[in-house]
């Protein structure tokens, strides 16, 4: 469900975007070769070989027609698909389908491109079927994929190459256990074709008017979220969770705002833990009677691109009479501003690279 949405709020900014027809476009076409990386010792029996697969992506370029193309050095956006072999019948083969962004750096010789979207698993854990699948507890997984190639367009004609590695992540960000996740890191390498014989040039308008002046008040803003988690142990049901957020943000420039502010978690699959916790392991001391709720103030930044925004926020429990993957917190995600004021939110929380839930919100911004 993440990645669904994140992919809409990602397909709503193309969408805005691809109306102008002078932007051309380009395909991708990349085979990959690596290793799943064990960050995790339980996960060691799924790695038995070296995962191999192609990354096919679809590419609409930007020339600065709109201001945010030039702030960012003129990215790029599209559709990617991905079918990764993971060399394990217990894992099987994963399809993927995403929306992406490639940032380009060193007089546009190096691409970096970030992905979010939709991967299917075809054999996720099942007790009696297929039970050493510790990795994916579902078939629809959330997937987020980065490539950092070197870069060379129209070579032979409209044919280029790229090279470099990638990364693809798969996880269902603890909807239902167990979810141990799987990061394979590779080598590819692939061809592009431009669709166009010819492209625009760069505007830089935004250079001919200097640089660029910002000033904004403190903005308040409160965010309600929501969504469904399963604790890590199996079988132990999903469950609502609510949060409530108030906080302050400062525009700093046209790009980054600081956030200051607190949350107050309502987690219903806590409160499963705590009583399991209470009547399975009487040597963890543990009542049933703690309270299930949690309070904690962060810090964060938001980064605009757009109407959508990157924000991402590091968080500490002043509240927290139950001990659950520790007092530090984080949160990640992508809003999209309906207007002025109204915005939508697909966050991530962690407690450092272990996902607790996603994150749907909606909030204002006075």
């Amino acid at each position: 469900m993440k990645s669904i949405f994140t992919c809409f709020f990602l397909v709503l900014t193309w969408l805005s975007s691809s109306q102008d027809k002078r932007n051309t476009s380009y395909f991708d076409v990349n085979y990959f070769k690596g290793n799943i990386a064990l960050h995790n010792n339980d996960i060691l029996h799924l790695i038995q070989g070296h995962p191999e697969g192609v990354i096919i992506g679809w590419n609409k370029k930007t020339y600065g027609f709109n201001d945010w193309e030039q702030r960012y050095n003129y990215p790029d956006f599209g559709i990617s698909f991905a079918y990764q072999n993971l060399k394990n019948d217990v894992l099987g083969n994963n399809a993927s389908l995403y929306a992406h962004y490639n940032f380009y750096f060193l007089n546009r010789n190096l691409m970096f491109r970030i992905a979010q979207g939709i991967g299917y698993a075809p054999n996720p854990y099942d007790k009696e079927t297929n039970s050493r699948n510790i990795a994916f507890g579902t078939h629809l997984l959330s997937s987020t994929m980065m490539m950092l190639n070197y870069k060379k367009e129209r070579i032979i004609d409209k044919f280029g190459l790229q090279a470099g590695f990638s990364l693809i992540h798969y996880s269902n960000a603890n909807v239902k256990a167990p979810n141990a996740s799987v990061n394979t890191i590779a080598f590819n390498l692939g061809v592009t074709y431009n669709l166009d014989d010819e492209e625009p040039e760069y505007i830089t308008t935004i250079a001919d008017r200097g640089t660029e002046k910002f000033t904004q008040p403190i903005k308040y803003n409160v965010v309600l979220r929501g969504g469904f988690n399963e604790s890590d142990v199996v079988g132990s049901g999903t469950y609502p969770f609510y949060i409530v957020s108030a906080y302050a943000d400062k525009r700093i420039n046209v790009k980054s705002a600081l956030q200051i502010g607190t949350d107050v978690f309502f987690s219903k699959f806590l409160e499963e833990l705590i009583y399991y916790q209470s009547v399975s392991f009487p040597e963890n001391n543990v009542s049933g009677d703690e309270d299930y709720k949690r309070v904690g103030v962060f810090v964060g930044h938001e980064l605009f691109l757009n109407r959508t925004s990157l924000e991402t926020q590091l968080g500490y429990y002043v509240y927290y009479p139950f001990d659950f993957e520790g007092q530090m917190y984080s949160r990640i995600g992508l809003k999209r501003y309906i207007n002025n004021k109204w915005f939508g939110a697909l966050t991530l929380k962690t407690h450092a690279a272990k996902a607790e839930a996603v994150e749907f919100g909606i909030g204002v911004r006075l």
